[in-house]
């Protein structure tokens, strides 16, 4: 998959969880989610049977990626969505997220999901990540 090299700048407009000044050594992203998911399905596991990852990740070559495109893949799809009345959704990143880049069309999908109604947030770690989701559960609109 393509990356746009866009260096990781914040859009004021999504909510970010977890430390922008921290620097040094940190899990790779898929440990990070590794362990995120795991303390999901611990903790609620109601949530945990219906949480996915999307597998937008890794090469592919030009006829791959028109059939996962033409099966519904979405460019930018984020690494962690709950489908509920108010959906979870979640880009995580690197603690040091200086040491990642937005892929090709996240922001925009993370703006979309927000304008539609969804939860949105970039948590820098599975803790900021589990923080957005304990905030999104008591969240007035999903208590509803």
């Amino acid at each position: 998959m393509h990356t746009e090299n866009k260096k990781m700048r914040f859009p004021p407009h999504l909510t970010i969880y977890g430390n922008k000044d921290f620097r040094g050594n940190c899990p790779v992203e898929s440990a990070e989610q590794v362990t995120f998911f795991n303390l999901l399905r611990k903790k609620y596991p109601n949530l945990g049977t219906i949480a996915i990852h999307p597998r937008n990740e890794g090469k592919r070559s030009f006829q791959q990626t028109a059939r996962h495109k033409a099966e519904g893949m979405t460019k930018g799809a984020p690494d962690i969505i709950i489908p509920a009345k108010y959906p979870f959704i979640c880009e995580l990143k690197r603690r040091d997220h200086t040491l990642g880049r937005f892929e090709t069309g996240q922001l925009e999908y993370l703006t979309e999901a927000q304008e539609q109604g969804a939860f949105v947030c970039i948590a820098l770690g599975y803790d900021a990540a589990f923080q957005a989701l304990e905030d999104w559960l008591t969240h007035k609109e999903f208590q509803q």
